[in-house]
C-alpha cells in the first residue's frame, strides 16, 4: 500500500515552512533535532523518524534526535561508519530505501537499545553541509509497507539540507559556548593562583626575610653601642649581622625566582631546564635539553611544569634519580620529567586532586598549564615501577 504525504506540494511547503520556523526559534541542538523528527513524521505521514550526527572523529554516527519515546536514547546510540543502513548510507554518500522485508536487507542491522522490529520500511538519506560536508543522517520508517518514490528521497534529501546548517551552527555556538566557560574558569583559577602566590610570597617575606632584619638590626644596634668599649664584641656582633644580611639576600633572591625565574631571560628554557636539575641537591637529575625557540609566556609556563615535577619527585617519590627531557618532534614539543620512584596509583585522591584526599602532586594545576597551551599532559605511574610525566604541545602555541 502506498500513501500520499511526501510528495503533495501543499504539504511539502508547509514542512519545509515550519522546519525553517524550527531552525530559526533557538541554538539547542537536541531541541532542534527533535522537533525536526516531530515535524517530518507529521507532515510525511510516517512513523518515526531518527537524526544521527557524525561525531567529531568522523568514525561514528550518534543518535542526536529522535521521535518519542526514542528522543531519551539520544547521546546513547551509536553506529560505526558503514555499519546499518544508516552507516551504509553515510559511508556511501547515498540514499537508502527498504521496501519490505529489512532483515533479508544485508545493510540492515537491528539496534536492541532501540527495541523496535514492527517498522517496515524506511528511507534514510544523507545529510550534508557545505561543501558536501557530511554531518548525519536522517531515517524516516513506516509501520505499514510504504513505497518511497524518488520524489519522496529527494524532498528528505532538501530537508536534510536544510537541517545541516542549523546543526553545524547549533554545534559551532555550543563549542563557543563550551570554550567560553573555560575561559571564564581559567580567569577565576588564575586569580586563585595569584592570591595563593601573593600569600606564600607575603609568608616567605614575614617568615623568612623579615625576622633577619630584625635581627639584623639588634645585632647593629648591639656593636654600635660596644664599639667603644668592648671592640671584640661589637666585631663578632657585626659578623653576626654580615650572615644575616647575606641569608636575607639568598631568601630575597629565591623569593624573587619564585615569581619569574630570571634564568628564563639571561639563557633561555633549555639551560634553565639544566640549572634547575642541579637546584634538587638531594637528588641525581639528569638534563637534555634541545634548544627551543619558544615565546616567553610558552618558556615559563614550560619551565614551571619541569619545576612543579621535580618538586613532586624530591617530595613524593623516594626517588634517587631523576631525568628531564625537551625536544621537538616535527611540529611537536616534549617535555619529559622521569624518575625511579615508587610511582602511585593514577586513581588515588591526591593525583585526581579531589578535595576529598591528600593534596601536593599539583597535577590539576600542570594539565591546566597544559590545554592553556593547546596540548596535553600525560601521566604514567604504576606502585614500585616509577613515574613518567609527559607534556606535548605544538611549537607554534596561541597567545
Amino acid at each position: 500500500m502506498t500513501r500520499l504525504g511526501l510528495t503533495d506540494p501543499v504539504q511539502e511547503a508547509r514542512l519545509l515552512a515550519r522546519i525553517i520556523e524550527t531552525i530559526s526559534a533557538g541554538l539547542d541542538l537536541e531541541e532542534i533535532l527533535q522537533g525536526i523528527a516531530a515535524l517530518i513524521t507529521e507532515t510525511t505521514e510516517t512513523d518515526v523518524c531518527f537524526v544521527y550526527l557524525l561525531d567529531e572523529e568522523g568514525q561514528r554516527l550518534v543518535l542526536g534526535g529522535a521521535t518519542p519515546p526514542f528522543h531519551r536514547m539520544a547521546g546513547q546510540v551509536e553506529l560505526k561508519m558503514g555499519e546499518g543502513v544508516s552507516g551504509w548510507v553515510a559511508a556511501h554518500g547515498r540514499p537508502a530505501v527498504i521496501v519490505e522485508d529489512k532483515l533479508s536487507d544485508e545493510r540492515y542491522k537491528h539496534i536492541p537499545a532501540l527495541g523496535r522490529e514492527d517498522l517496515t520500511s524506511m528511507a534514510s538519506v544523507p545529510i550534508r553541509g557545505k561543501p558536501h560536508h557530511l554531518v548525519g543522517v536522517l531515517n524516516v520508517h513506516t509501520r505499514a509497507r510504504r513505497e518511497f518514490t524518488d520524489a519522496d528521497v529527494q524532498l528528505l534529501g532538501w530537508v536534510a539540507g536544510l537541517i545541516a546548517g542549523a546543526i553545524e551552527n547549533a554545534r559551532l555556538h555550543r563549542r563557543l559556548a563550551e570554550r567560553e566557560e573555560a575561559m571564564e574558569r581559567y580567569a577565576e583559577r588564575i586569580v586563585l593562583a595569584q592570591e595563593a602566590e601573593r600569600r606564600r610570597l607575603a609568608g616567605e617575606i614575614h617568615d623568612g626575610i623579615s625576622q633577619r632584619v630584625v635581627s639584623l638590626s639588634f645585632h647593629l644596634s648591639a656593636a654600635a653601642d660596644a664599639v667603644a668599649t668592648a671592640p671584640q664584641v661589637a666585631a663578632r656582633e657585626i659578623a653576626e649581622a654580615q650572615a644575616l644580611a647575606e641569608a636575607a639576600l639568598d631568601e630575597a633572591r629565591f623569593a624573587i625566582a619564585g615569581l619569574h625565574p630570571p634564568v628564563l631571560d639571561d639563557l633561555g628554557l633549555a639551560a634553565s631546564l639544566e640549572t634547575l636539575a642541579r637546584s634538587f641537591p638531594q637528588l641525581d637529575v639528569q638534563a637534555e635539553a634541545e634548544p627551543c625557540d619558544l615565546p616567553s609566556h610558552v618558556a615559563t609556563a614550560v619551565y614551571r611544569i619541569a619545576q612543579e615535577a621535580l618538586q613532586n619527585v624530591a617530595k613524593h617519590a623516594g626517588a634517587r634519580s631523576a631525568w628531564v627531557r625537551l625536544m621537538t618532534r616535527g611540529g611537536t614539543v616534549i617535555l619529559e620529567v622521569q624518575d625511579d620512584g615508587k610511582g602511585f596509583a593514577l586513581t588515588s585522591p591526591a593525583v585526581r586532586g579531589d578535595q576529598s584526599g591528600p593534596s601536593g602532586y599539583g597535577l590539576p594545576g600542570m594539565r591546566e598549564r597544559a590545554e592553556l597551551l593547546g596540548g596535553m599532559l600525560e601521566v604514567i605511574s604504576y606502585p614500585g615501577q616509577g613515574t613518567l610525566l609527559r607534556l606535548l604541545f605544538p611549537a607554534a602555541t596561541p597567545h
